[in-house]
């Protein structure tokens, strides 16, 4: 799909950025630039892929002439750059805000400018009800390309998101911390172990975002079905596949952390499009001027269900197990444990 095309990936040395490139590297694709901040990793990337088609540019989302330096001829986006963890947004909320606010409306305005065809923006399940600063500046980032969406002509500039959940073993997530925990001896820190997440690979978020380039129309959210476990069966999973039995320590819920999270709300479910393995959550297409849009109140609203990692699949410990040994980090870290 990306013959001779040029792709840049914002946040390219990410988790999410390394899965795409790997993805498409062997592919007819022409170029992909990775625009990021983090000179060492891209020194890392430079030096592992020795690519031609790969190519680097430094600068930060935050600045809107350093991205539009990136996009000289560029056919597709993908938007990944962000701040992510959500303790570190709760001390420095507006951080988040330039980065993951302001950053993603500098990417579509440069990405306007600059006749991308296409713009895909990652958003997180975190912005469904958000209770977080992490959270809200996300929602605000949704809110931020669905607007921009509809001041452009989609035939020339198509701006669209994707939400998902965890990504199993990313950077700052709990699979590494229980396995550093595990190989350490040390107890593993739950939060609360009836606290449930939705569990994705780097495989599944690819395929998100691949599937939104096929379907998605402006303004769309796309979001995949996943399911979902609780920590304390996760923590239990990575025991049992390390042969160990190392203590389980309650620590308490961290600063902005929810009991579940949602990948739908309510409002979304209701006009939400179900296409098999995911959802199509439709822009909302009214403007200011809701007059003609008046009509009788429904209640169709409050019987609706909203989509969160309660009421999707829960897996077992054994599916947790299988789950965990698709990943290429778990595997390694399985192998150099048994060695």
């Amino acid at each position: 799909m990306f013959k001779n095309k040029t792709l840049l990936i914002t946040g390219g040395t990410g988790s999410f950025g390394n899965a795409v490139m790997k993805r498409f590297l062997d592919t007819d694709i022409k170029e992909i630039r990775i625009f990021s901040r983090d000179e060492k990793k891209q020194d890392d990337m430079r030096k592992q892929y020795k690519n031609d088609k790969l190519k680097f540019y430094i600068g930060d989302v935050r600045d809107l002439a350093s991205v539009k330096n990136a996009m000289h001829e560029v056919d597709y986006i993908f938007h990944a750059a962000a701040l992510k963890q959500v303790p570190s947004c709760e001390f420095f909320p507006l951080e988040a805000v330039k980065t993951n606010v302001l950053g993603t409306d500098n990417v579509l305005t440069g990405a306007i400018e600059m006749g991308v065809k296409k713009v895909i923006c990652l958003s997180t399940d975190k912005a469904a009800y958000p209770i977080n600063a992490m959270g809200i500046s996300k929602a605000m980032m949704e809110k931020v390309f669905v607007a921009k969406s509809k001041t452009v002509n989609p035939d020339k500039t198509l701006i669209c998101g994707t939400r998902y959940g965890n990504v199993m073993a990313s950077r700052g997530s709990v699979i590494p911390l229980f396995i550093e925990q595990i190989k350490n001896g040390q107890p593993l820190t739950i939060t609360d172990p009836n606290m449930t997440r939705f569990l994705m690979n780097l495989e599944d978020a690819v395929e998100l975002v691949v599937f939104a380039f096929h379907n998605a129309n402006a303004g769309d959210i796309m979001v995949q079905k996943s399911p979902a476990s609780t920590i304390g069966d996760l923590a239990q999973a990575l025991k049992e596949l390390f042969n160990v039995d190392n203590e389980i320590k309650i620590i308490g819920t961290r600063h902005g952390e929810k009991q579940y999270e949602t990948l739908l709300t309510k409002e979304e479910y209701l006009p939400a499009e179900d296409m098999g393995g995911f959802y199509r959550v439709p822009a909302d297409q009214r403007d200011l001027n809701y007059d003609k849009y008046f009509i009788e109140g429904s209640r169709e609203l409050s019987t609706q269900n909203e989509y969160n990692s309660n009421n999707t699949e829960i897996l077992n410990i054994e599916q947790i197990k299988e789950k965990l040994l698709q990943l290429d980090y778990v595997k390694d870290e399985l192998k150099g444990w048994n060695n």
